[in-house]
Protein backbone atom coordinates (compact mmCIF):
# COMPACT_ATOMS: atom_id res chain seq x y z
CA UNK A 1 0.00 0.00 0.00
CA UNK A 2 2.15 2.93 -1.15
CA UNK A 3 2.00 6.14 1.00
CA UNK A 4 1.31 9.61 0.08
CA UNK A 5 2.69 12.00 2.41
CA UNK A 6 1.62 15.59 2.28
CA UNK A 7 4.55 18.32 4.61
CA UNK A 8 2.53 20.90 5.77
CA UNK A 9 3.79 24.67 6.99
CA UNK A 10 1.68 27.19 8.03
CA UNK A 11 -0.08 29.58 5.82
CA UNK A 12 0.14 26.85 3.85
CA UNK A 13 -2.82 26.76 0.30
CA UNK A 14 -5.95 24.92 1.04
CA UNK A 15 -5.86 23.50 -3.20
CA UNK A 16 -2.31 22.91 -3.04
CA UNK A 17 -3.10 20.67 -0.58
CA UNK A 18 -6.98 19.30 -1.24
CA UNK A 19 -6.08 19.12 -5.10
CA UNK A 20 -3.85 16.89 -5.03
CA UNK A 21 -5.20 15.12 -2.05
CA UNK A 22 -8.64 14.60 -3.63
CA UNK A 23 -7.15 12.86 -6.75
CA UNK A 24 -4.87 10.16 -4.65
CA UNK A 25 -8.10 9.44 -2.30
CA UNK A 26 -10.52 8.96 -5.35
CA UNK A 27 -7.62 6.68 -6.86
CA UNK A 28 -8.14 5.15 -3.20
CA UNK A 29 -11.49 4.72 -3.82
CA UNK A 30 -10.57 3.17 -7.40
CA UNK A 31 -8.69 0.12 -5.86
CA UNK A 32 -5.18 1.65 -6.04
CA UNK A 33 -4.78 0.94 -2.19
CA UNK A 34 -2.67 4.66 -1.56
CA UNK A 35 -2.57 5.73 1.73
CA UNK A 36 -2.57 9.36 2.66
CA UNK A 37 -0.86 11.12 5.80
CA UNK A 38 -0.25 14.34 6.83
CA UNK A 39 2.96 15.63 8.15
CA UNK A 40 3.86 19.06 9.98
CA UNK A 41 6.16 19.90 12.91
CA UNK A 42 3.18 20.63 14.93
CA UNK A 43 -0.30 18.75 15.29
CA UNK A 44 -2.25 21.68 13.98
CA UNK A 45 -1.41 23.84 11.20
CA UNK A 46 -3.49 27.29 9.97
CA UNK A 47 -3.69 27.85 6.63
CA UNK A 48 -3.49 30.46 4.05
CA UNK A 49 -7.94 30.44 4.09
CA UNK A 50 -8.16 30.54 7.79
CA UNK A 51 -9.17 26.63 8.09
CA UNK A 52 -6.85 25.25 10.46
CA UNK A 53 -5.78 21.49 9.16
CA UNK A 54 -4.83 17.98 11.45
CA UNK A 55 -1.48 16.63 10.95
CA UNK A 56 0.90 14.40 12.67
CA UNK A 57 4.39 15.04 13.74
CA UNK A 58 5.07 11.16 13.85
CA UNK A 59 7.23 10.33 11.09
CA UNK A 60 6.08 6.90 9.14
CA UNK A 61 8.35 4.56 7.77
CA UNK A 62 8.50 5.42 3.97
CA UNK A 63 10.43 3.47 1.01
CA UNK A 64 11.33 4.44 -2.51
CA UNK A 65 7.34 2.96 -3.65
CA UNK A 66 5.83 5.82 -1.35
CA UNK A 67 5.54 9.27 -2.21
CA UNK A 68 6.30 12.93 -0.48
CA UNK A 69 3.99 16.30 -1.58
CA UNK A 70 5.10 19.03 -0.85
CA UNK A 71 2.04 21.84 -0.81
CA UNK A 72 2.94 25.62 -1.48
CA UNK A 73 2.09 28.82 1.12
CA UNK A 74 0.54 31.96 0.80
CA UNK A 75 3.13 34.87 0.00
CA UNK A 76 5.43 36.91 -2.64
CA UNK A 77 8.44 35.58 -1.31
CA UNK A 78 10.42 31.98 -1.43
CA UNK A 79 12.49 33.79 1.29
CA UNK A 80 9.49 34.65 3.41
CA UNK A 81 7.72 31.01 3.74
CA UNK A 82 8.50 29.02 6.72
CA UNK A 83 10.77 26.06 6.89
CA UNK A 84 10.29 22.64 7.69
CA UNK A 85 11.72 22.01 10.80
CA UNK A 86 14.93 19.89 11.33
CA UNK A 87 13.12 16.05 10.79
CA UNK A 88 10.97 16.81 8.28
CA UNK A 89 13.90 18.20 6.23
CA UNK A 90 15.97 15.58 6.91
CA UNK A 91 13.11 13.28 5.76
CA UNK A 92 12.63 14.90 2.43
CA UNK A 93 16.88 15.06 1.84
CA UNK A 94 16.95 11.48 2.82
CA UNK A 95 13.87 10.19 1.06
CA UNK A 96 14.39 7.95 -1.98
CA UNK A 97 11.29 8.03 -3.77
CA UNK A 98 9.44 10.51 -5.89
CA UNK A 99 8.67 13.78 -4.32
CA UNK A 100 6.93 16.47 -5.47
CA UNK A 101 5.91 20.35 -5.20
CA UNK A 102 3.06 22.65 -5.71
CA UNK A 103 3.51 26.12 -6.07
CA UNK A 104 6.35 27.79 -3.71
CA UNK A 105 6.74 24.04 -2.04
CA UNK A 106 9.30 23.50 -4.46
CA UNK A 107 11.22 26.16 -2.22
CA UNK A 108 11.66 23.39 0.40
CA UNK A 109 12.77 21.15 -2.54
CA UNK A 110 16.12 23.93 -2.96
CA UNK A 111 16.38 24.27 -0.20
CA UNK A 112 17.08 19.73 0.50
CA UNK A 113 19.50 19.97 -2.42
CA UNK A 114 16.95 18.05 -4.16
CA UNK A 115 16.69 20.59 -7.29
CA UNK A 116 20.35 20.88 -7.91
CA UNK A 117 21.35 19.84 -11.61
CA UNK A 118 17.61 19.23 -12.28
CA UNK A 119 14.68 20.95 -14.30
CA UNK A 120 11.99 22.62 -12.09
CA UNK A 121 9.26 25.35 -12.02
CA UNK A 122 7.35 26.92 -9.24
CA UNK A 123 3.94 29.72 -9.63
CA UNK A 124 5.39 31.83 -12.49
CA UNK A 125 5.20 34.91 -9.74
CA UNK A 126 8.27 33.28 -8.14
CA UNK A 127 10.20 31.93 -11.05
CA UNK A 128 12.78 34.10 -11.07
CA UNK A 129 13.40 34.05 -7.50
CA UNK A 130 13.83 30.56 -7.34
CA UNK A 131 16.29 30.79 -10.29
CA UNK A 132 18.15 33.53 -8.30
CA UNK A 133 18.43 31.02 -5.19
CA UNK A 134 19.28 27.62 -6.37
CA UNK A 135 21.40 28.92 -9.79
CA UNK A 136 22.05 24.90 -10.11
CA UNK A 137 18.71 24.18 -10.90
CA UNK A 138 17.23 24.93 -14.62
CA UNK A 139 13.79 26.85 -13.69
CA UNK A 140 11.11 26.49 -17.13
CA UNK A 141 8.59 29.04 -17.60
CA UNK A 142 5.24 28.85 -18.66
CA UNK A 143 4.81 25.51 -18.09
CA UNK A 144 2.81 23.41 -16.03
CA UNK A 145 4.70 20.94 -14.61
CA UNK A 146 8.32 19.58 -14.61
CA UNK A 147 9.29 15.99 -13.97
CA UNK A 148 12.69 15.19 -13.76
CA UNK A 149 13.57 11.90 -13.05
CA UNK A 150 12.19 11.07 -9.36
CA UNK A 151 11.53 14.89 -8.81
CA UNK A 152 8.72 17.08 -9.58
CA UNK A 153 7.54 20.40 -9.35
CA UNK A 154 4.39 21.82 -10.54
CA UNK A 155 3.57 25.79 -11.11
CA UNK A 156 0.71 26.46 -8.69
CA UNK A 157 -2.60 26.64 -7.02
CA UNK A 158 -4.98 24.12 -8.95
CA UNK A 159 -2.11 22.58 -11.00
CA UNK A 160 -1.14 20.17 -8.24
CA UNK A 161 -4.73 18.39 -9.35
CA UNK A 162 -3.13 17.94 -13.00
CA UNK A 163 0.14 17.04 -11.81
CA UNK A 164 -1.49 14.45 -9.47
CA UNK A 165 -3.99 13.08 -12.62
CA UNK A 166 -0.66 12.71 -14.93
CA UNK A 167 1.21 10.73 -11.95
CA UNK A 168 -1.82 9.06 -11.69
CA UNK A 169 -1.82 8.01 -15.38
CA UNK A 170 1.81 7.68 -16.03
CA UNK A 171 1.84 4.57 -12.92
CA UNK A 172 -1.33 2.94 -13.82
CA UNK A 173 -2.73 3.80 -16.87
CA UNK A 174 -4.95 6.57 -18.48
CA UNK A 175 -7.72 4.64 -17.52
CA UNK A 176 -7.68 5.09 -14.11
CA UNK A 177 -6.87 8.77 -14.12
CA UNK A 178 -10.01 9.46 -16.72
CA UNK A 179 -12.01 7.78 -14.57
CA UNK A 180 -10.86 10.04 -11.26
CA UNK A 181 -10.89 13.24 -13.53
CA UNK A 182 -14.50 13.05 -14.52
CA UNK A 183 -15.22 12.06 -11.24
CA UNK A 184 -13.31 15.44 -10.23
CA UNK A 185 -15.18 17.12 -13.24
CA UNK A 186 -12.03 17.81 -14.60
CA UNK A 187 -11.87 17.95 -18.27
CA UNK A 188 -9.90 21.18 -19.29
CA UNK A 189 -6.07 21.02 -19.52
CA UNK A 190 -4.15 24.52 -19.08
CA UNK A 191 -0.95 24.80 -20.89
CA UNK A 192 1.71 23.14 -20.15
CA UNK A 193 4.78 21.15 -21.57
CA UNK A 194 3.51 18.88 -23.96
CA UNK A 195 6.33 16.59 -23.70
CA UNK A 196 4.86 15.95 -19.89
CA UNK A 197 1.58 16.30 -20.17
CA UNK A 198 -1.03 13.26 -20.28
CA UNK A 199 -2.13 12.62 -23.47
CA UNK A 200 -5.53 11.80 -21.51
CA UNK A 201 -6.00 14.97 -19.83
CA UNK A 202 -5.01 17.22 -22.95
CA UNK A 203 -7.90 16.05 -25.32
CA UNK A 204 -10.19 16.62 -22.45
CA UNK A 205 -10.99 19.98 -22.70
CA UNK A 206 -14.28 19.91 -24.16
CA UNK A 207 -18.13 19.11 -23.03
CA UNK A 208 -19.19 16.87 -25.18
CA UNK A 209 -20.57 14.10 -23.30
CA UNK A 210 -20.83 11.32 -25.84
CA UNK A 211 -17.13 11.91 -27.04
CA UNK A 212 -15.90 11.85 -23.23
CA UNK A 213 -17.67 8.27 -23.18
CA UNK A 214 -15.63 7.60 -26.35
CA UNK A 215 -12.70 8.08 -24.48
CA UNK A 216 -13.46 6.47 -21.41
CA UNK A 217 -13.65 3.30 -23.69
CA UNK A 218 -10.32 3.89 -25.65
CA UNK A 219 -8.43 4.61 -22.22
CA UNK A 220 -9.45 1.57 -21.31
CA UNK A 221 -9.01 -0.45 -23.81
CA UNK A 222 -6.71 1.36 -25.96
CA UNK A 223 -3.89 -2.00 -25.73
CA UNK A 224 -6.44 -3.34 -27.89
CA UNK A 225 -7.72 -3.45 -31.48
CA UNK A 226 -10.67 -1.03 -31.90
CA UNK A 227 -12.78 -1.40 -34.42
CA UNK A 228 -14.79 2.00 -35.64
CA UNK A 229 -17.89 -0.17 -35.32
CA UNK A 230 -16.80 -1.01 -31.57
CA UNK A 231 -17.01 2.56 -30.77
CA UNK A 232 -19.78 3.31 -32.15
CA UNK A 233 -21.91 0.47 -29.97
CA UNK A 234 -20.14 1.19 -27.49
CA UNK A 235 -22.01 5.01 -27.19
CA UNK A 236 -24.85 3.82 -29.70
CA UNK A 237 -24.06 6.01 -32.69
CA UNK A 238 -23.27 5.42 -35.80
CA UNK A 239 -19.50 4.71 -36.82
CA UNK A 240 -19.59 8.27 -38.89
CA UNK A 241 -21.05 10.43 -36.19
CA UNK A 242 -18.30 8.89 -33.79
CA UNK A 243 -15.51 10.12 -36.16
CA UNK A 244 -17.00 13.34 -36.96
CA UNK A 245 -18.09 14.25 -33.12
CA UNK A 246 -14.41 12.92 -32.00
CA UNK A 247 -12.79 15.07 -34.47
CA UNK A 248 -14.67 17.96 -33.69
CA UNK A 249 -13.99 17.74 -30.11
CA UNK A 250 -10.66 16.24 -30.09
CA UNK A 251 -8.95 17.47 -33.04
CA UNK A 252 -7.86 14.10 -33.66
CA UNK A 253 -9.61 10.62 -34.98
CA UNK A 254 -10.23 8.53 -32.30
CA UNK A 255 -7.10 5.99 -33.80
CA UNK A 256 -4.65 8.48 -32.97
CA UNK A 257 -6.01 9.23 -29.79
CA UNK A 258 -5.25 5.65 -29.41
CA UNK A 259 -2.17 5.69 -31.18
CA UNK A 260 -1.54 8.84 -28.71
CA UNK A 261 -2.45 6.72 -25.19
CA UNK A 262 -0.19 3.69 -26.95
CA UNK A 263 2.97 5.88 -27.51
CA UNK A 264 2.83 7.58 -23.99
CA UNK A 265 2.47 4.72 -22.02
CA UNK A 266 5.15 2.94 -24.61
CA UNK A 267 7.67 5.74 -23.63
CA UNK A 268 7.00 5.98 -19.91
CA UNK A 269 7.97 1.86 -20.30
CA UNK A 270 11.42 2.64 -21.90
CA UNK A 271 11.91 5.51 -19.77
CA UNK A 272 12.02 2.95 -16.91
CA UNK A 273 14.18 0.49 -19.41
CA UNK A 274 12.18 -1.79 -21.63
CA UNK A 275 13.49 -1.91 -25.16
CA UNK A 276 11.47 -0.78 -27.99
CA UNK A 277 10.48 -3.87 -29.10
CA UNK A 278 9.01 -5.22 -25.70
CA UNK A 279 7.63 -1.43 -25.16
CA UNK A 280 5.66 -2.07 -28.12
CA UNK A 281 4.08 -5.24 -27.62
CA UNK A 282 2.87 -3.93 -24.23
CA UNK A 283 1.10 -1.17 -25.46
CA UNK A 284 -0.61 -3.41 -28.10
CA UNK A 285 1.95 -3.33 -31.68
CA UNK A 286 2.35 -6.61 -33.29
CA UNK A 287 6.08 -5.19 -33.53
CA UNK A 288 7.79 -2.17 -33.09
CA UNK A 289 7.89 -0.76 -36.96
CA UNK A 290 4.65 1.34 -35.86
CA UNK A 291 6.09 2.40 -32.69
CA UNK A 292 8.97 3.81 -33.96
CA UNK A 293 7.39 5.71 -36.84
CA UNK A 294 5.42 7.60 -34.27
CA UNK A 295 8.05 8.22 -32.43
CA UNK A 296 9.90 10.00 -34.78
CA UNK A 297 7.11 11.97 -35.77
CA UNK A 298 7.62 15.60 -34.39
Amino acid sequence: MPTVAFLLTPNLHLLDLAGPAQVFSAAAKQGLDYRLCYLADTDTVPTAQGLTVQATTEIPALDAGDMIVVPGCAGDRLTRTPRLGPALMTLLREFPGTVASVCSGAEHLGRAGLLDGRRCTTHHELQDELARRYPAATVVHDVLYVIDGRIVTSAGIASGIDLALHLVATAHGPAIAARIAREMVIYARRNGDDRQASAMLRHRSHINDTVHRLQDHIDGHYTARLPLAELARAVGCSERTVTRLFTRATGLTPLRYQQLLRLERAEHLIGQGATVESAAHAVGFEDARMLRRLRARP
